[in-house]
C-alpha cells in the first residue's frame, strides 16, 4: 500500500477557554484553498452556536472516526478532520483508518444561529487536551466558535508553531471519492422518530464479535426497525453494526434517524446512517464489510476510463464555486453537456477530492481536499493495470467477445446491454458489484480510444 506523510502546520493549537462573555472554541486551520487560492490559515467563521453541547459532541465522534481503526485494529493514527465553509453550512468530514466508515457533521446555518461561513477546504487542528475540553461540555451556555485565526493573530502570525506528521495512505484518499460515488445511487430507506432512533441505536453492539460479523439486515416495521437474517423486500444492509458506535456521542439530542441505502439485492451492501439534530447533521457511512474498505469499490474506474471525463472535468471544475448544493441539469445548462457527461465529470472531480454528496440534500456539494488526492487515480491499481493492457496491444476489440492477453492467460470480455463482464476470476467473485476488473476497464479505454500511452493526466 503506497503511503506518503501529509504534514499539517498550525500557528497554535486549538483551545477552548473561558471568558467574560461565555466560552470560546477556536478552531485552528492549516493550508486549505479558498476563492481567492491557496492560504496557510484560511478562515471560515466566527460567530455564536446555537446548541454547543450538541456541537461538542458531533465534532467529538466525527474525531472519533478518524481515530479509529474497525477492522485489524492496530496502532491508530489520525488524520484532523476536513473542515469546508459553504456559505451557509459548516461540513466537518472524516474517514477511519481502516478506510470503512466515512463520516460527516454538517451544521447548518440554524446550528450556527443564522450566520454565514467563509468559502474553501481545509484541515482543522482537533487535538486530545481539546477533546477533553469538549467532552465536559455539558450545557448549553453561550459558545462563540472561531473557525481559523482571529483577526490579531492574522495580522501577527510569523509562522507555524503547531505541526503534525500523519501517514497518508493512497487507499484512505480513493475511500473518500468511493464513499461519494457510492452514496450518490442512495435513496432514503428508512425513518425513525427520536424515541425509536434511540433505542434502536443503543440496541446494537458497540465491539466487534462473533454477534456482529458478517452482513446483516433490517426491515421497517411501523415506526422502527426489524432484524432479519436475510435482505427481504424493503430491507436495508447494516454490516458491522459496531461501526455506528460513535453515534451514541448524540443520541440523547437526536430527533430522528434516516437510513439510505440501494435496494437489495442478496448481497452486502454499503448504507448510511444520519442522525438528525437540532441545526445539524450526523452522517455515518459504512462500506459493506468491516473488512472490506471504501477504497476497492470501484465505482469510479468507468469514469476515470475516458477522456471525455477528464475534458469535462476541467471545464466544470470552473463552474464550482463551493456551492452547498450542486446539481447535474444546473452544470449540464452552463457547460453545454449532457447530464450523463456532467455527473461522469463530478466523479472524476470527486476522485481528486472535488465534491462530496449530501444525502439529505440528494445533491453533490463542493469542497477542496487539502492535500494532493489525485495521486489516489494515478496510483489505482486497477486503472494503472487496465492502461497498461490497453497501451501494450494485448486488447483486441474486432468482433465479439474482445480478448485481452494477460501474463499466460487469454480473457474474453462481453458487452450485454452497456455492462461488460469477463472470464476472470474477479468477475467471477463480485460480478461488477465492486467495479469493472482490469480486463473490461481495457476493453472501455481501447473502444473509446482512451489515451492511454501517457498514462493518467
Amino acid at each position: 500500500m503506497t503511503r506518503s506523510v501529509q504534514a499539517l502546520a498550525y500557528s497554535r493549537p486549538s483551545v477552548l477557554e473561558s471568558s467574560q462573555a461565555g466560552q470560546l472554541l477556536g478552531l485552528e486551520t492549516a493550508g486549505g484553498l479558498t476563492p481567492l487560492g491557496a492560504e496557510a490559515h484560511p478562515r471560515f467563521f466566527s460567530g455564536f452556536l446555537t446548541s454547543p453541547s450538541i456541537a461538542a459532541r458531533g465534532l467529538l465522534a466525527v474525531a472519533d472516526v478518524a481515530s479509529a481503526r474497525y477492522y485489524q485494529r492496530t496502532l491508530p493514527s489520525s488524520l484532523d478532520p476536513v473542515v469546508t465553509g459553504n456559505g451557509d453550512r459548516l461540513r466537518f468530514e472524516s474517514f477511519s483508518g481502516c478506510c470503512g466508515v466515512y463520516a460527516r457533521l454538517d451544521v447548518l446555518q440554524d446550528g450556527l444561529d443564522g450566520a454565514e461561513t467563509g468559502h474553501g477546504t481545509t484541515n482543522v487542528d482537533v487535538n486530545h487536551p481539546l477533546r477533553e475540553a469538549l467532552s465536559r461540555i455539558t450545557a448549553d451556555d453561550p459558545l462563540h466558535l472561531r473557525v481559523g485565526p482571529d483577526e490579531m493573530a492574522v495580522t501577527t502570525m510569523d509562522g507555524p508553531v503547531v505541526e503534525k506528521k500523519v501517514p497518508l495512505p493512497d487507499r484512505w484518499l480513493r475511500g473518500f471519492a468511493e464513499a461519494q460515488v457510492v452514496s450518490a445511487g442512495f435513496d432514503l430507506r428508512a425513518g425513525l422518530p427520536a424515541a425509536e432512533a434511540v433505542r434502536f441505536l443503543r440496541s446494537l453492539p458497540r465491539t466487534s464479535g462473533n454477534a456482529s460479523r458478517g452482513a446483516q439486515w433490517v426491515v421497517p416495521a411501523g415506526k422502527t426497525l426489524r432484524p432479519t437474517t436475510r435482505p427481504v423486500a424493503g430491507a436495508v444492509c447494516l454490516p458491522g453494526p459496531e461501526r455506528l458506535v460513535a453515534l451514541q456521542r448524540v443520541l440523547r439530542h437526536a430527533t430522528a434517524l434516516r437510513i439510505y441505502g440501494p435496494v437489495a439485492d442478496g448481497t452486502a451492501t454499503a448504507s448510511a446512517w444520519e442522525v438528525v439534530l437540532p441545526g445539524m447533521r450526523l452522517t455515518l457511512t459504512l462500506s459493506p464489510d468491516a473488512s472490506r474498505g471504501f477504497s476497492g469499490e470501484g465505482g469510479v474506474l468507468e469514469a476515470l476510463a475516458t477522456d471525455d471525463a477528464a475534458s469535462d472535468a476541467e471545464m466544470v471544475s470552473v463552474l464550482l464555486a463551493w456551492e452547498p448544493r450542486i446539481e447535474p441539469a444546473h452544470l449540464a445548462e452552463q457547460s453545454g453537456l449532457t447530464v450523463e457527461r456532467v455527473r461522469a465529470a463530478l466523479t472524476r472531480l470527486g476522485t481528486a477530492g472535488r465534491v462530496g454528496y449530501d444525502l439529505a440534500d440528494a445533491a453533490y456539494f463542493h469542497r477542496e481536499l487539502p492535500y494532493d488526492a489525485r495521486r489516489a487515480e494515478r496510483h489505482n491499481p486497477r486503472l494503472v493495470a487496465a492502461r497498461q493492457l490497453a497501451g501494450s496491444g494485448a486488447v483486441l476489440v474486432d468482433g465479439e467477445p474482445a480478448t485481452v492477453s494477460s501474463g499466460e492467460r487469454r480473457y474474453q470480455v462481453r458487452e450485454t446491454d452497456g455492462v461488460l463482464s469477463c472470464t476472470c476470476q474477479w468477475w467471477a467473485d463480485y460480478r461488477g458489484r465492486r467495479g469493472p476488473c482490469k480486463h473490461a476497464l481495457a476493453v472501455r479505454m481501447v473502444r473509446r480510444g482512451a489515451t492511454v500511452a501517457g498514462g493518467v493526466r
